[in-house]
């Protein structure tokens, strides 16, 4: 099969959902499939090598012919549409409700409301779009499942160490690093034997027992097996990633039931770790009681790590992208 993915308009930078695309492109290929990704200019993403073709279009005529093609962001969708028919049926991938783009009225006119067949990365995401009388096909990227994996001897059995995001700008408001970070003080004043491990794509300043500035995987396998607890307030997410590497380690989540935690596909309260109520005076003592129990944590981080496995690797994910196009083409 013959897929382009759309960047005219958006764009490869080096953050997550650039990343995502560039793996399911990687995968696709791997698995004997041409895939394309057209941009409007060059590939700026560094942290992960981008093994298809990547083409400059200026014009629709230099878009090369397929049997699908891909918008990959809100601002992807009107240049998909206006491919010629020869590039293939017009799908969106939508991977988040990207109301930074536009408002949610905006979203419903432009978007949703756009002649693309509907492609989501999330339980969440498919429950928004019902929400507004929209049919979505839930496809995941997938998993890394061998990159990731618990390696619990590298750790520090001497305090719990929690875990999470830092981030600063426009997507603060969305990660809530805030609830992070008073986590760990609320934690750090009342038992002492804490520490707190983040990594991100902004430079962290000071106060953080230990900050990673954007690890690579192998540095990721370092970080999250070196953590007892992942802490997930994020608000607005598709498919929320970082909490799910750290299920791939054994590692908990304490995530919150809002509508778009983006934790939803594998977070489940009790069993892979703690669904809070959207509080933070809640979400806290969730952490707190896993602070607590280390036999309730190290439970919760075997089934972790066997229900990322269910929702499989990125081979098993593309497969079913694949199976999905040949039954509407």
């Amino acid at each position: 099969m013959i897929i382009t993915f759309d960047l005219r308009r958006v764009g490869l930078g080096n953050n997550g959902g650039s990343l995502t695309l560039i793996k399911s492109g990687n995968t696709l290929q791997n698995m004997g499939h041409e895939v394309y990704f057209i941009d409007g200019g060059k590939n700026k993403h560094t942290w992960e090598k981008l093994e298809c073709e990547h083409i400059v279009c200026r014009h629709d005529e230099e878009i090369p012919d397929a049997d699908v093609i891909i918008a990959t962001g809100y601002n992807s969708v009107a240049a998909t549409l206006s491919a010629p028919k020869s590039c293939g049926i017009k799908v969106h991938w939508i991977r988040a409700w990207e109301t930074w783009q536009c408002a949610p009225k905006k979203i419903v006119a432009y978007i949703l409301e756009a002649p693309t067949i509907k492609l989501v990365n999330s339980i969440g995401l498919k429950k928004k779009l019902k929400s507004y009388n929209f049919a979505s096909e839930i496809i995941r990227p997938g998993y890394d499942l061998d990159k990731l994996f618990p390696k619990k001897e590298i750790k520090n059995n001497h305090k719990v160490v929690i875990g999470g995001l830092y981030t600063t700008g426009k997507h603060e408001r969305i990660k809530r690093t805030k609830w992070v970070l008073d986590s760990y003080r609320y934690l750090k004043k009342k038992y002492g034997n804490v520490e707190l491990w983040m990594f991100g794509n902004d430079f962290m300043k000071s106060g953080i027992v230990n900050f990673f500035h954007r690890p690579n995987m192998e540095a990721k396998q370092y970080i999250y097996n070196n953590i007892d607890i992942w802490l997930s307030p994020a608000i607005q997410e598709g498919l929320h990633m970082p909490p799910a590497e750290a299920m791939m380690t054994e590692c908990p989540v304490v995530g919150v039931d809002a509508e778009l935690s983006g934790t939803h596909d594998y977070l489940i309260d009790g069993i892979t770790g703690i669904v809070s109520e959207n509080n933070f005076e809640v979400f806290v003592k969730n952490v707190e009681k896993l602070y607590l129990d280390k036999e309730l944590r190290s439970d919760m981080g075997k089934r972790a790590r066997q229900k990322i496995e269910k929702l499989g690797s990125r081979e098993f994910n593309m497969q079913k992208m694949i199976d999905y196009f040949e039954r509407v083409i």
